[in-house]
């Protein structure tokens, strides 16, 4: 049995020394604290749990920095939108596992151990499925077969263009679906992550916008037994046309509609009132928050501040991959309400720090959204570990919850050392072992799609 004594750690009762952690099978088998016998692996360093990336678009990291230019009209979400999917038709089963496996890589080395994949390309360019309808999702699970990430594949119903059933656009061909189809596409991401030492399959009706509320019905009776992830409210304009086509806003008509509970995740919720609110932290889901794609897109502040006193559980995710970063998604969250509030520390719960309150609500969150047992170092979790450098410039000195809030709000380079998942070594020395190999894929398939 595979073990090694970490020189600290941030266990479920808080920070110890000198813990012993034993693990099999990609399970943890034994934590032991103030442990004093000997230890043929001792790790330096500050030990922390793997950290769940509730919400991804794995092709959109290939397309990340190219809509930074404003045309004559204004430019906001619908505009990058009809950009992106001009970019989603030039994807194929290759192009996506290489792109993929780059996202995950710089995934696992900012502390992310595992993700939800929100898979929506599953066809030709021209709409025809593949031969395997389930093509494009077991790409991304090869992707994280060689790079080790823990992945929970979120295949997404697809199946209209707007509210009140409204015909799909052009650019939307290559994500529709059937219930039949969509089930064939389901079973193949299912014998696809079946394969993983960490894996799992949901699935994701994309957004009331796109499955009406019989579809939503229908899929979350059919596939009862995974995690069921959903866009919602991240737009005002997706807010108003709600309400014209169903008399009701978005997150007030999910919950009058289908029984939301722990299951569900509810992606951006940006856009919610001080009832939608209090029903969204009473149900039990997790609000999947992406602070750095919002902000790129320009979607608005999700009120943290109200719904984390009232209870509400969350998680983060880096959504476009426009940028892949735990620590940053923490720091931009409590950043925002900082911004509108004018105040500091708004998501601190005392006496924990606002860096340990972000870290520790991130990872449970994550977990319940992916349906994985990662995010605490605990007999029976997923052997994923996370090593912070005491020796990087922002933490030397720091000690307990003051470690966390020198990664999360003060360091400029990645002090994250060393990461396992499922008990195997991914990252070493701050760079994943797969990152040579991933780049060149990565670049290839980049200048592919530029020339």
């Amino acid at each position: 049995m595979p073990e090694a004594v970490f020189e600290r750690a941030l266990l479920p009762e808080g920070w110890r020394e000198k813990v012993r952690i034993a693990w099999e099978a990609g399970r943890i088998a034994a934590v032991e604290p103030d442990f004093g016998g000997p230890a043929e692996t001792r790790i330096a360093g500050t030990l922390v749990p793997g950290t769940g990336n509730l919400h991804s678009h794995a092709f959109q990291r290939g397309f990340a920095g190219l809509t930074e230019r404003r045309g004559q009209a204004s430019d906001h979400f619908w505009t990058w939108r009809e950009a992106m999917y001009r970019f989603a038709g030039a994807m194929n089963p290759q192009r996506l596992k290489a792109i993929a496996a780059l996202a995950q890589v710089e995934m696992l080395e900012s502390g992310f151990t595992a993700v939800a994949e929100f898979h929506y390309v599953h066809h030709q360019p021209d709409g025809r499925p593949y031969d395997d309808p389930a093509a494009m999702a077991v790409a991304v699970a090869e992707a994280a077969a060689e790079t080790g990430i823990g992945l929970t594949l979120l295949p997404v119903f697809y199946a209209h263009g707007g509210f009140s059933d409204r015909p799909a656009g052009e650019g939307q061909k290559r994500f529709l679906c059937d219930p039949d189809l969509f089930a064939r596409i389901v079973e193949g991401a299912k014998a696809a992550t079946g394969a993983l030492a960490s894996g799992r399959t949901g699935i994701a009706p994309h957004s009331l916008r796109a499955a009406n509320v019989a579809e939503l019905r229908l899929l979350t009776a059919a596939h009862g037994d995974g995690p069921v992830h959903i866009h919602i409210a991240e737009q005002t304009a997706e807010v108003a046309d709600c309400e014209a086509a169903t008399g009701r806003r978005p997150v007030d008509y999910l919950f009058d509609s289908l029984d939301v509970d722990s299951r569900w995740c509810l992606i951006h919720a940006t856009h919610v009132t001080a009832g939608e609110v209090a029903r969204m932290a009473a149900s039990g889901a997790v609000v999947g928050l992406c602070p750095v794609t919002e902000a790129d897109l320009g979607d608005g502040l999700f009120p943290a501040v109200d719904y984390t006193t009232l209870g509400g559980r969350w998680g983060v995710g880096s959504d476009s991959n426009v940028l892949i970063s735990l620590p940053q998604e923490l720091r931009l969250l409590e950043q925002g309400q900082r911004l509108r509030d004018r105040a500091r520390n708004r998501l601190a719960k005392p006496p924990l720090s606002t860096g340990r309150t972000l870290f520790e609500a991130a990872a449970a969150g994550g977990a319940q959204a992916l349906g994985l047992p990662l995010g605490v170092l605990a007999t029976g979790a997923s052997a994923d570990f996370v090593v912070l450098d005491d020796d990087h410039p922002a933490l030397v000195g720091r000690s307990g919850d003051g470690l966390l809030d020198a990664w999360i709000f003060a360091a400029a380079g990645n002090p994250v050392r060393d990461v396992f998942v499922a008990g195997r070594q991914v990252v070493k020395d701050g760079v994943h072992v797969a990152r040579a190999a991933a780049e060149a894929a990565f670049a290839a398939v980049a200048r592919e799609l530029a020339a």
